[in-house]
Parts: structure tokens; sequence; C-alpha cells
């Protein structure tokens, strides 16, 4: 048991993990596949992992748990056909789509494996990591960290960015996230417990992966191109996702405005005494509308860009005062095994 601090009371956390299910002492592994109008892509995922999963049951027993975010093609038939041949598919619909964060919360909630592993169904989280991850779970690690060490799938402009996004993140968060490190990681039962007893409603998973702490570990990979399908992130989504997390991981932001605002109150002091000084000297010489003018705009749009910030927090209080929850299940297709 751990405890933190909130508003002056001591809040505890269980964090030993709840009872794992009963498995005759053989470790078990979920694989949870967020989907969203992922119908070209259900195929050539099942039958690339079905090509390592020889290897990955030597080591522990794997289910894969796919949750449908509202997807509007035949993502969800193509799941409930693969099931009715496979014993090891289990599959959830959301009544919506909720947006990926959900989705992966979603998923955490309803795994019932001793550990978990997030991964895309695009293939461009390499199923044959899998293996090597479970190695270094069985040897003791709580976290394994799979960092991409090469994009080949992305664009110049999408690989630079982000870097950039977890450059500008790590300098502003309290606690920092491994660079080029997704949601694609084994995470424990006890860490995904931990992370699932966190009640914040705009949810940044990786941000919260990394602020429960646990032993971690990292291994490598070459993050290929999409197998199959289009990609449902344009730059916009990715913009917000970004947004999100910042300003959910830290209140960074908002005590940057104190400094800038302690710093244009200085330069308007030392201005404001420089003109008093040159009238008093020189006397009055022909009013500068251009230097006014140029005042009002310069802090008119100061202010405007800090109340955005200021708005971006509110917001977000006004997301957590209305208790919501995260997503809502329509239907839940649970494996055979699941239910043993």
């Amino acid at each position: 048991m751990s405890s933190i601090s909130a508003g002056g009371k001591v809040v505890q956390l269980e964090v030993e993990g709840r009872e794992r299910p009963g498995h005759g002492g053989i470790r078990r592994v979920t694989l949870i596949v967020p989907v969203y109008n992922e119908q070209d892509s259900i195929t050539p995922f099942l039958e690339k992992l079905g090509g390592v999963l020889d290897d990955i049951h030597a080591l522990a027993l794997v289910d894969i748990l796919f949750v449908n975010d509202g997807s509007r093609d035949a993502t969800e038939r193509l799941i409930l056909a693969a099931a009715a041949d496979r014993a090891d598919i289990s599959l959830i619909n959301l009544s919506r789509n909720f947006g990926k964060e959900a989705a992966l919360f979603a998923g955490l909630n309803h795994a019932s494996g001793d550990a978990v592993i997030p991964l895309d169904v695009d293939l461009q989280d390499p199923p044959e990591v899998i293996a090597e991850m479970i190695r270094r779970w069985i040897a003791g690690a709580k976290v394994v960290n799979a960092r991409r060490a090469r994009r080949d799938g992305d664009s110049r402009f999408k690989a630079m960015s982000a870097r950039a996004f977890y450059r500008v993140f790590n300098a502003m968060a309290d606690q920092p996230i491994p660079q080029d490190v997704g949601d694609f990681r084994l995470l424990d039962r006890t860490v995904v417990d931990a992370v699932c007893r966190l009640g914040e409603r705009s949810r940044f998973n990786k941000s919260l992966f990394s602020w429960v702490g646990f032993e971690a570990e990292e291994i490598t990979f070459d993050r290929p191109a999409r197998a199959a399908g289009e990609t449902s992130w344009s730059y916009w989504k990715l913009w917000k996702l970004a947004l999100d997390g910042i300003f959910a991981a830290s209140t960074m932001p908002l005590r940057i405005w104190t400094y800038v605002g302690i710093l244009m109150a200085m330069i308007s002091l030392v201005y404001s005494a420089y003109l008093l000084a040159t009238t008093l000297i020189f006397g009055v010489d022909v009013p500068g509308y251009a230097s006014t003018v140029i005042l009002i705009l310069v802090f008119g749009g100061l202010n405007m860009f800090a109340l955005g910030i200021i708005g971006e927090y509110v917001g977000r209080i006004y997301t957590e005062v209305r208790q919501r929850p995260l997503y809502i299940v329509r239907s839940h297709h649970p494996a055979p095994k699941a239910e043993d």
C-alpha cells in the first residue's frame, strides 16, 4: 500500500494488485487492441500474430482483447467471425467513438491477464517484440517499454514533431515520459491496477504509466509502416492529443505566464520611467501613434494567449466536475478462456 497527499489529506492507494485469476500457476498475458474503422487490418494482424504465438505460448498464455471504439465499418463483424473460430479472442464494443485514450482505459479495466500489452492493430507495433517483453517481465520487470529506434512509417514532419513534443512535454511535466515510447509496452497487473485507480477524466495514458512508477526496462524496435488501411490520426487530432497530454500532466503553462507577467511588468515600468524622464527633460513631442498601437496589440495578444491557457485548464476542470464516465460499453463478448 502507498499513499499520496490530496488536499491536505492522505489518500491510500492499494497497489499490490487484485487477486489474480487462477490459471494453475501459468502466467497469462492480455493483448489490448483498440480499433476504430480497421476492417482492412484485422485479418493481417491476426495472421501475423498467429505466426509468433508459438514462441509466446512457451512463456505464457495469451488472450487478445479487442476494444471496438465505435467503428462504422465491418470491424466488429470481422472480429466476431475470428472469435467464432478461436478461443483466445474477446471483444468490447463501445457505444460510440470515445477516442483511443478512453478505449485503452476500457481495455485496461476489462483485461484479465497477469500482465497486459497494448498494441496497435496496424502492425506498426510488431508482435515479434512481445516474446522479449514477456521474458523481461518474467525476470522481474514490472514495466517493459518498447522504444522506437526508427520510425520508417512516419513522414519526416511527423517524426520531427513527435521528437519536439517529447522534448516540450518532458521539459514541462512533473514526471517525464520515455522518449519515443508509445502505448506499446508491457504492464504488470500491479501497474495496471494502480493506473485504473487514477480517476481523472482527461487522460493521457503515457503520462499515467510513468507517474505510477515501478521497475521499468526498455527494449528497442524499428517501427514499420502500416500493413493495411489508413490511419485515423490527422495532424489536428495529434495536436489536440499533445495539448491534452501537456495540460493533463503539468501546471507549468500557467506558471510560465506568471513569469511572463512579471517580465512584462518590469519592462512596462522601465519604459514608463523612460517616457516620464524624456517628457520632463525635453518636453512633449508629437504623440507616438505607432508606438501606442504596437503596445496595445502586443499586450492585447499576450492577454488573449494567457486567457486561452487558463481556458484550457478551466475546460478540464469542467470535464472533471461533471464526473461522466470515460466510456460506455455497448456489448461485451468474452472469450471462453476468460470465463474459466
